[in-house]
């Protein structure tokens, strides 16, 4: 992996723990998470009369991307409904790297070297000890099950993404298809699911939401990116350092207790970090 790669991923995480942190500041999770979404289609439908137009195969991956991104948006407002950001989101965040990393190794996806699979594996360590600690307190225990699904869908949806923009060749335009679907598959679930209490009740959080997905918009485009340069998986587990500025995000906007294991398992993970990087 390269510096500019390197950088460009962890500016990244740093945009997609910030939008993350958003989405947690409101009443109503999915109601964040839906205007993200839709935030997300009407950046898409603004750049593709610029971008390449998908052809062949690659509408196979862009269909499938926008699925499971759907299934990644319900659990992790699930999630958010009944934790704090410093534990939900390194538990949905930090699983998938492990998850890729099986698969990666499995199927051939991609080359990794000794350091990669350590880091990855420390970072995965860390992300045990982080929802261990859910057990220690009392904190709604099933926010592990939607954590976990949701890092089981971001696992899915890189290895999607990884290889759908290298067959594509290019990643924006890529990225811009897959958000416009995964607002056509998530909409209606959301509204089935919760109905009209989903609808925004003020223009205050459309205005954040627009922000957030944005963020997250311009976060995604660089880690597809990302993944036509380098390695799938070690792509993903760098993706992971956005646990950090989660955590300090919610220790200083949120004030949520950081305890000793909750700090232990940081240090952990930016170990795994610095060792993906020799």
């Amino acid at each position: 992996m390269t510096v500019l790669v390197f950088c460009a991923v962890l500016i990244a995480a740093l945009l997609h723990a910030g939008w993350n942190a958003l989405v947690k500041t409101g009443n109503n999770k999915q109601t964040a998470m839906l205007i993200l979404t839709l935030a997300h289609a009407f950046f898409g439908l603004c750049l593709i009369p610029f971008l390449p137009m998908p052809q062949g195969e690659v509408w196979i991956w862009l269909l499938a991307s926008g699925f499971t991104h759907m299934f990644y948006q319900l659990f992790l407002g699930f999630a958010y409904e009944r934790g704090d950001l410093s534990r939900v989101y390194p538990i949905a965040r930090g699983g998938a790297p492990m998850i890729v990393l099986t698969v990666s190794v499995l199927f051939g996806v991609d080359t990794l070297r000794g350091f990669d699979f350590l880091g990855i594996l420390v970072l995965g360590l860390g992300i045990l000890l982080m929802a261990r600690g859910v057990f220690n307190s009392d904190e709604d225990h099933k926010l592990i099950f939607l954590a976990v699904g949701s890092a089981c869908a971001t696992a899915c949806y890189s290895l999607i993404d990884g290889l759908g923009a290298r067959v594509m060749g290019d990643a924006l335009a890529y990225v811009s298809w897959l958000l416009i679907f995964s607002a056509i598959f998530y909409t209606p679930v959301i509204f089935f699911l919760r109905g009209r209490s989903v609808l925004p009740q003020n223009s205050s959080q459309i205005s954040v939401g627009l922000l957030t997905g944005f963020a997250s918009f311009v976060a995604y485009a660089i880690v597809v990116w990302a993944m036509t340069q380098a390695p799938i998986a070690l792509v993903t587990a760098l993706r992971g350092s956005s646990i950090l500025f989660a955590m300090i995000f919610g220790w200083f906007f949120f004030r949520e207790q950081m305890g000793l294991s909750k700090v232990l398992a940081g240090i952990m993970i930016v170990i795994g970090i610095i060792l993906t990087r020799f």
